[in-house]
């Protein structure tokens, strides 16, 4: 048993989570059903539900050895039914929620849920040697013939628990799920071994995907096996009644859209798409490329939909000085593009919002203590980068923010931000490269000590992303966004860059030997040469973020 003595300590997971200021007056009307606290998937209604009591604590391993807590959810609405419990590490404040679900009686679908018919222990910390406040069993639920377990039930003591405790549900109403972030393991890595608690998604997500999240764990012995004996629920009626409509999308823009600081040192700054096609940006074509076009301001004359085929591509002005001028871009033009798209079966909305650079500045390696310019490497036009607000659409809370960094990028959980006026996070672009950070500082990527550099600082340049801001795509919402011609222009918005790499890193290397490894550590695309395509041909755009 563990000491008690530990029981008095606090941590962070035994603060809730709140947003700063209350969740904004959704703009009402339009007979919406977004934010109104319960969402219906053909068969099933569900609520979501965030408030817990304790079952059992852990207090080492798992993320920075601090252990984790695990909950049963609790203020659970009349002929509603837990379909799993609800664990988080106690590094961070309590913010989760898990589904509940009651048959929708009017659908004549009955039968949707069922009590399980046994249980199995999965594991029982009970005669291990590590901290924790009482004994742990994990136990997995053996679902019916024809339905499904969602989750799992903790409990303190070895009794099975009892078969009205959760509900599983009718396997044509689940949808395959996948591990996501590691939350607890006895042992100090996540390495496969042993016993591990996972977060769980649907495995097929994106704007089509019928998958549903429903916040529970999976645990288990050894190696994740590459089917998992719980599933995630499906939404059979994608009708996307719980989205919100286009007054909502922009109260919810306007609530929780980031301010962004630019470094101080930055030279490229953001600009809108019409100020940098009436400011001289130029359309080339293959095999006329002495007779450029000028770009009309919503980008009417380019090319439109197609695919990638090189034919085409934009470039700065071509006399030096407003070539220069036109890099420099203009961030009191600044515009962020907002995409609406349906997450997890439209029980969450992302918010895409889109932020152009006419210009990528050279990227800057790190090599030990020594920063090495790396003259025109990174160099390219046309920059596209992106943050994603993650809202429930049960309660219009931000639950996630996605921050873009170069071709990858991070989820970061809304108790892991910093706020700047009532519910609207602040993050930071890198000097030159524009990848964006949810806190300030120096951001290596590479191997061993070499890299690139990502530098951020909170300095007087910054946007606030709400003013502005244009809605430009939601395909759920049909014809009431009308997308811009420059959007559905799918060739690169930029040239080729001519200039060799190796070549690039040779002349380097006279200077700098060590730089030898530098190639083999450098991103990837800071070694590509093409300006990038715009954010129609990125894989988020109907997919997932990761």
């Amino acid at each position: 048993m563990g000491n008690s003595s530990n029981k008095n300590q606090t941590l962070p997971i035994d603060t809730t989570f709140k947003l700063p200021a209350n969740l904004p007056l959704l703009a009402q009307g339009g007979g919406g059903g977004f934010a109104t606290g319960t969402i219906t998937i053909g068969g099933l209604k569900l609520v979501q539900i965030s408030t817990f009591n304790k079952v059992w604590r852990t207090l080492e391993g798992g993320p920075s050895n601090a252990g984790a807590t695990f909950f049963e959810p609790t203020g659970i609405p009349e002929g509603f039914f837990i379909l799993g419990h609800y664990s988080q590490p106690n590094n961070k404040p309590l913010f989760g929620s898990v589904l509940v679900a009651k048959e929708e009686s009017s659908s004549g679908n009955s039968g949707a849920l069922k009590k399980p018919v046994d249980y199995s222990l999965v594991w029982s910390s009970n005669s291990r040697k590590i901290k924790q406040e009482k004994d742990g069993y994990v136990w997995l639920p053996t679902a019916p013939d024809g339905y499904k377990a969602l989750g799992h039930v903790v409990t303190t003591t070895p009794e099975k628990p009892s078969l009205d405790k959760i509900r599983c549900v009718r396997s044509d109403l689940t949808d395959q799920c996948e591990t996501n972030s590691w939350i607890w393991g006895p042992e100090k890595s996540n390495d496969g071994k042993g016993f591990n608690v996972h977060e769980v998604r649907p495995s097929n997500r994106g704007i089509q995907a019928p998958g549903v999240l429903v916040g529970t764990f999976f645990a288990h012995n050894g190696e994740t096996p590459s089917s998992l004996p719980i599933s995630c629920l499906k939404n059979t009626n994608m009708n996307f009644s719980s989205m919100p409509n286009l007054p909502q999308i922009k109260a919810l823009v306007q609530s929780y859209s980031p301010f962004m600081y630019l470094h101080s040192k930055e030279k490229f700054q953001p600009a809108s798409v019409k100020w940098y096609f009436t400011n001289g940006a130029l359309l080339f074509k293959k095999g006329e490329e002495s007779k450029p076009v000028a770009i009309d301001p919503t980008g009417s004359n380019l090319p439109q939909g197609g695919n990638n085929d090189g034919q085409y591509w934009l470039d700065l002005p071509t006399d030096k000085a407003n070539k220069e001028r036109v890099k420099k871009g203009d961030f009191k033009s600044f515009q962020a593009y907002v995409h609406a798209k349906p997450m997890f079966g439209g029980t969450f909305t992302d918010l895409a919002m889109w932020v152009f650079y006419p210009f990528n500045g050279p990227g800057t390696a790190k090599v030990g203590l020594i920063d090495i310019p790396l003259g025109e490497i990174g160099e390219h036009v046309g920059d596209w980068e992106h943050v994603t607000l993650r809202v429930s659409n049960f309660s219009g809370e931000l639950k996630k923010l996605y921050v873009s960094q170069h071709s990858n990028g991070q989820w970061v959980e809304v108790p892991q931000l910093e706020f700047q006026r009532d519910n609207k996070p602040v993050i930071y672009s890198s000097l030159n490269g524009h990848a964006i950070y949810p806190k300030p500082g120096l951001v290596m990527q590479g191997l061993d000590g070499i890299g690139l550099k990502n530098e951020t600082e909170r300095s007087d340049k910054v946007v606030d992303m709400g003013v502005g801001f244009e809605i430009v795509a939601g395909e759920y919402l049909g014809s009431a966004i009308v997308e811009p011609p420059w959007l559905n222009y799918f060739r690169h918005w930029g040239p080729k860059i001519s200039y060799d790499i190796s070549k690039e890193l040779d002349k380097l290397q006279k200077v700098f030997p060590v730089l030898e490894d530098l190639e083999k550590s450098l991103p990837n695309e800071l070694l590509g040469e093409e300006g990038p395509t715009g954010p129609k041909l990125k894989r988020n755009w109907s997919g997932d973020e990761v």
